[in-house]
C-alpha cells in the first residue's frame, strides 16, 4: 500500500480518536451544564448537525479546490471548535459549548472523505484494502481515544471534562501536521470531461439505493445504541472508567476488522458482508434485550462494531460502483448528506430515547429497523451489482 494511503489512515485515526473522545464526553457535558434536563444531548445531536450539514459542501468543496485543501479547511474549522468548547465549560456556557460542537461537526464531515480519497490514490485493484486501511486507523483511536478521555478530564482541575476539549484541539493540530505530507496530484481531484448523468438516475441505481441503505441503518443504529450507552451506564451507577472500557472495546469492534474486512470483500462480496454485518447487529440488540450487566454492555458494543464496520466498508466500496469520474462529487455528497442525515436524527433521538422509554425499550425499537434493512437487500441485493459504472 502506498505512502498517501498510510498517512491518510493515520489522518482517519486522529480524527476517530477526536471522535471517541467526543462520545465518550459530551453526553456527559451536557447533562452537567444543559440548561434543562431534555437539552443533555443537544451537543451532540448539534454536532451531527454540522456533520450533515457539511457533507455536500464538502464535496464540491473538494471537486474546487482539491482533497488537500479541503482536509486543510476542515481541520481548522475543528480547531476552531475545539477552542470554543475549551473557552465555554469554565463558564458553563451551554449554548456556547453547542456553536462549539456544531463547528467540530462539520470539520467532522469533511474528514468522513478521507475514505474517499484513498480509493483515489490506491494503486488499481486495491479500492476495497484502502478503504480497510484508512478505516483501520480506528484501532488506534479504541486504544488512544478512551484513555485520553479518561485522564485528559483532569488536565485542567478547576472545570471538568474541559482537558478533553485540550486534548482533542492536540489532535487536530498534528492532523493538519499530517496532511503536509500527503501527496494527491490534481488528476485525482479534477472532474472527468465525460458526460454525467442527471442525480436521479444515479440515486435510482439498486447498486446506489443497497449502499446508501445499508450505510444509513448501520450507521444511525449503532450511533444511537452507542451514544445511548454512557447515559444508561452511568444512570445504572457504572463509573466513568467502566464506561470508557466499553467505548474502548466498541471502538475496537468498529475498526480492528478493517485489517481484514477488504480481504473478506474480496472473497465473499459486498452484498454478504453486508448482510453478515446485520446480523451481527440484531445479535448486539438481542444481548442488550438480555440484561445490563457490563458484560452485556462490552460484548454487544463489541458486536455492535463489529457488524457496523462490516456494513459501512462493504456499503461504501459498493457505492464506488455506482458512478463515473464525473458524477463523483454528487454521487458522493448525496450519500453523505442522507448517511449522516439519519446520524443525526438518531443522535437528536438517543438522549431522549434512553431517558424516556428506557435502555432496553431503546433497544426494541432498533430490531425493526435492522430487520426491514435486512428484507429490502435481500429483494434488491441481486440487481445492485448489475449496475456497476
Amino acid at each position: 500500500m502506498n505512502k498517501n494511503v498510510i498517512l491518510l489512515a493515520l489522518c482517519q485515526a486522529l480524527l476517530t480518536t477526536g471522535n471517541v473522545l467526543l462520545v465518550s464526553v459530551n453526553g456527559l457535558v451536557g447533562r452537567l451544564i444543559a440548561i434543562d434536563p431534555a437539552l443533555t444531548t443537544l451537543p451532540v445531536a448539534l454536532q451531527f448537525i454540522g456533520l450533515m450539514a457539511a457533507t455536500i459542501p464538502a464535496s464540491l468543496i473538494m471537486q474546487r479546490i482539491g482533497r488537500k485543501k479541503g482536509f486543510y479547511l476542515g481541520n481548522g474549522l475543528a480547531v476552531i471548535g475545539s477552542l470554543i468548547c475549551l473557552f465555554a465549560l469554565p463558564e458553563a456556557h451551554f449554548w456556547l459549548f453547542c456553536s462549539g460542537t456544531f463547528l467540530l461537526g462539520i470539520g467532522i464531515g469533511f474528514g468522513t472523505l478521507y475514505r474517499f480519497a484513498a480509493v483515489e490514490v490506491a494503486n488499481t485493484s486495491q479500492e476495497s484494502r484502502a478503504i480497510s486501511l484508512v478505516m483501520a486507523g480506528g484501532v488506534l483511536a479504541a486504544i488512544v481515544g478512551p484513555t485520553l478521555a479518561l485522564y485528559s478530564r483532569h488536565w485542567i482541575t478547576d472545570t471538568p471534562f474541559a482537558g478533553s476539549y485540550l486534548g482533542l484541539l492536540g489532535l487536530y493540530v498534528i492532523n493538519l501536521l499530517l496532511l503536509f505530507n500527503v501527496q494527491i496530484s490534481p488528476s485525482e481531484t479534477e472532474s472527468h470531461s465525460a458526460p454525467a448523468r442527471p442525480l436521479n438516475d444515479i440515486l435510482r441505481q439498486d447498486r446506489f439505493l443497497v449502499a446508501v441503505l445499508a450505510a444509513m441503518s448501520s450507521y444511525a443504529v449503532m450511533n444511537l445504541i452507542m451514544t445511548a450507552t454512557p447515559l444508561a451506564m452511568e444512570r445504572l451507577g457504572y463509573s466513568f472508567a467502566s464506561t470508557t472500557s466499553v467505548i474502548k472495546w466498541h471502538v475496537l469492534g468498529m475498526f480492528a476488522p478493517s485489517f481484514f474486512t477488504g480481504h473478506l470483500i474480496q472473497r465473499f462480496g459486498t452484498l454478504r458482508m453486508i448482510k453478515f454485518g446485520a446480523l451481527l447487529i440484531l445479535l448486539c440488540i438481542s444481548i442488550n434485550l438480555g440484561g445490563t450487566s457490563e458484560w452485556h454492555f462490552w460484548c454487544a458494543l463489541l458486536l455492535l462494531g463489529t457488524g457496523w464496520n462490516f456494513m459501512f466498508i462493504s456499503a461504501t466500496q459498493l457505492l464506488t460502483g455506482a458512478y463515473s469520474q464525473s458524477e463523483k462529487a454528487k454521487a458522493q455528497a448525496s450519500n453523505e448528506f442522507m448517511v449522516f442525515g439519519m446520524v443525526t436524527l438518531s443522535a437528536f433521538g438517543s438522549g431522549w430515547l434512553e431517558a424516556s422509554i428506557g435502555w432496553q425499550s431503546l433497544n426494541t425499537w432498533m430490531l425493526p429497523v435492522m430487520l426491514a434493512t435486512l428484507t429490502i437487500i435481500y429483494q434488491r441485493g441481486r440487481f445492485a451489482t448489475a449496475d456497476s459504472r
